[in-house]
């Protein structure tokens, strides 16, 4: 298990054992965050060049929760994928523009990327894709799940495409890539957007 997934596991219980503990609590009810928030850079590799043999070993999407790039042949549980489309753009696809439900969703910002301090909970798409291009910074909220504590939540996450690679010979050589970097916010019911222990 590598020691972020480690990281996680003891949050998780961490965060259990802080449910328990009113006096551990924030004042919005919600337990002590004990997971901080941290800058990673992942490559995300196109769906539609997944029938090579070479991109089929590519993630495609990725995950929120734990922070994973995920193969879309071996997993349907992801938040976002990278495709391009038919006029040749970069897209990000939510799970409801790939017709998996409509769990997650997807927010472009004008915000810089190190400017945003907090999700918000509305305003994001989840039927249709978004097409980006280097620079673009959207937000990410991702499919909910079921804290230690019994709540349903969603996840948030941002991140800013650094750079994209479609040529044909990228295509030609493994698959055509996106560059991101990504924050994630593994608090359950926070939406905190800043490096470090989020405040809510």
């Amino acid at each position: 298990m590598s020691a972020r997934r480690s990281s996680i596991a003891l949050t998780l219980i961490a965060t259990g054992l802080a449910a328990l503990a009113p006096a551990c609590s924030t004042p919005t009810g919600l337990p002590a965050a004990t997971d901080s928030n941290t800058v990673d850079t992942v490559s995300l590799f196109a769906l539609s060049d997944a029938l090579t043999d070479i991109a089929l070993q590519n993630p495609s999407a990725y995950l929120v929760q734990g922070e994973l790039r995920v193969r879309t042949d071996l997993s349907t549980v992801f938040d976002f994928a990278f495709d391009v489309d038919t006029a040749g753009r970069p897209v990000l696809l939510p799970t409801g523009a790939m017709h998996l439900g409509t769990v997650s969703g997807l927010q472009r910002s004008r915000t810089p990327f190190d400017s945003i301090k907090i999700a918000p909970t509305g305003g994001y798409e989840f039927d249709s894709a978004l097409v980006v291009r280097p620079d673009s910074v959207v937000l990410v909220r991702a499919r909910p799940i079921t804290c230690v504590t019994g709540i349903t939540v969603s996840l948030y996450a941002k991140l800013q495409v650094l750079a994209v690679d479609t040529s044909a010979a990228a295509r030609a050589g493994g698959g055509r890539r996106i560059d991101l970097k990504i924050l994630s916010d593994q608090n359950c019911g926070y939406r905190g957007l800043e490096p470090g222990l989020p405040k809510q």
